[in-house]
C-alpha cells in the first residue's frame, strides 16, 4: 500500500516551506547539517554569484587569517618585483651586493611602504619609483581598512552558537512514542525566548501520478515550541499521535522510507540585542528508533553549579520499543 495513503489524514501538510515538490529535481538532502541549503547555483559568473563579504565572514578563523597573510605576502612580492623591474638602483640606502639580497631588501621596503611604517633606511628616488611607492601606500591603506571591517564584521555578527544532536531518536513518550532531538548552547551567551519549528518532508510515490515520487511536507506539532530561557540542553519533542505523519510508521518504515526533517530555531541574544537563528536537518536514516537521550547536565562536586557536558549532546541508550510501535495500521478510510 502506498505510504501516502497510510499517513493520517489529520497530519497537516505545509506548502510554504520554500522547497519544491519534485523529488527527482533534488540531489541529496534538502538542508545540510550545518543549516546551509544543499544547493549549487549556476548560470552566473563567479564574481556575480558569490558574496565575498559573506564568504569572508563565514570562513573558519584559521582560513580567514591564512588568506590575509597570503594576500600580504603576495602583494608585497608583486610590488618588490615592480621595484626590481624599474631598477633597484632607484631605492636609496640599499647595502646589498648580490641580486637575491637586493630583492629581499626591496621586499621588506615594500612591506614598510604597504604598512606605512617607513623606517627610513631605504627611500625611493625618481618619479617612477616614488609613484609606485605612493600607489602601494594607497593600496595598503585600503587593504587594512577592508581587513579591519572584516574583523569587526566577524566579531560583531550575531550568531546562535547552538549545537544539534547528530542523531534524532524515536523514544517512549507518555503512552506512545515521540520523535526527539536535542539542542544546546555551547558558548557563554544568554539566549531567551527560544522558538523551534520542525517540518517533516517525506518522499512519497503518488499512485495518481503513475508512481512518480514527490515531496510532501507536514507540520510537526511540538510538545513545547518555545522556552523562556535556553541555558541548558533542550530536548525538542514531536509526539507521534494522529496529528503526526509518523503515526503509522513501523520500524521497517523508518528504515526504508525516504525523507528529511528540517529544523528551524530562533532566539533572542541579550548581548547582541538581536534575534539569532540556526537550522539543521535529519534524514530518516539518521533517526535511531528505540533510544533515549542520556542526561547531559549534573550537579558540580561542590554543589554550587550545574555542569553542562556538551560532549554528551548526542549520547543515547538503545531501548526496545517494538511493543509500542504499530505493526501495521491501515488508516486510509479515516
Amino acid at each position: 500500500m502506498s505510504l501516502l495513503r497510510r499517513i493520517s489524514s489529520k497530519a497537516k501538510t505545509e506548502i510554504n516551506t520554500g522547497f519544491g515538490t519534485n523529488t527527482s529535481a533534488y540531489g541529496g538532502r534538502l538542508m545540510n547539517k550545518n543549516g546551509r541549503p544543499n544547493i549549487e547555483k549556476r548560470g552566473v559568473g563567479l564574481l556575480e554569484g558569490v558574496s565575498w563579504y559573506h564568504t569572508m565572514l563565514d570562513l573558519p578563523f584559521w582560513k580567514f587569517i591564512s588568506i590575509l597573510l597570503l594576500f600580504f605576502i603576495l602583494i608585497n612580492f608583486l610590488f618588490a618585483g615592480i621595484y626590481y623591474a624599474v631598477g633597484i638602483e632607484h631605492l636609496n640606502g640599499l647595502n646589498s651586493t648580490n641580486s637575491e639580497a637586493k630583492f629581499v631588501d626591496a621586499y621588506f621596503f615594500s612591506t614598510q611602504t604597504f604598512t606605512t611604517v617607513g623606517y627610513g633606511r631605504i627611500n625611493p628616488m625618481g618619479f617612477a619609483t616614488s609613484a609606485i611607492a605612493a600607489i602601494e601606500a594607497l593600496v595598503g591603506l585600503l587593504s587594512f581598512a577592508l581587513a579591519t571591517g572584516l574583523f569587526y564584521g566577524r566579531f560583531s555578527k550575531p550568531e546562535a552558537f547552538l549545537k544539534f544532536s547528530q542523531n534524532a531518536i524515536i523514544a517512549p513518550y507518555k503512552d506512545g512514542t515521540a520523535f526527539m532531538f536535542r539542542v544546546s548552547p555551547y558558548k557563554n551567551t544568554s539566549l531567551t525566548d527560544a522558538v523551534a519549528k520542525v517540518t517533516i518532508g517525506l518522499f512519497i510515490e503518488d499512485e495518481n501520478e503513475n508512481g512518480k515520487t514527490r515531496n510532501v511536507f507536514y507540520n510537526a506539532p511540538l510538545e513545547y515550541s518555545t522556552v523562556n530561557s535556553l541555558t541548558l540542553s533542550w530536548t525538542i519533542v514531536h509526539p507521534i499521535n494522529e496529528d503526526s505523519p509518523f503515526y503509522t510508521f513501523t520500524v521497517e518504515d523508518f528504515a526504508k522510507a525516504k525523507g528529511e526533517i528540517i529544523v528551524f530555531m530562533k532566539a533572542f541574544d541579550d548581548m547582541f540585542s538581536n534575534e539569532v537563528v540556526s537550522r539543521s536537518s535529519y534524514l530518516l536514516n539518521e533517526i535511531i528508533v528505540g533510544a533515549k537521550f542520556d542526561p547531559m547536565y549534573f550537579q558540580s562536586p561542590d554543589h554550587n553549579k550545574t555542569v553542562l557536558d556538551i560532549d554528551k549532546l548526542n549520547s543515547y541508550t538503545l531501548i526496545d520499543i517494538s511493543s509500542i510501535l504499530p505493526v501495521s495500521k491501515n488508516i486510509a478510510t479515516q
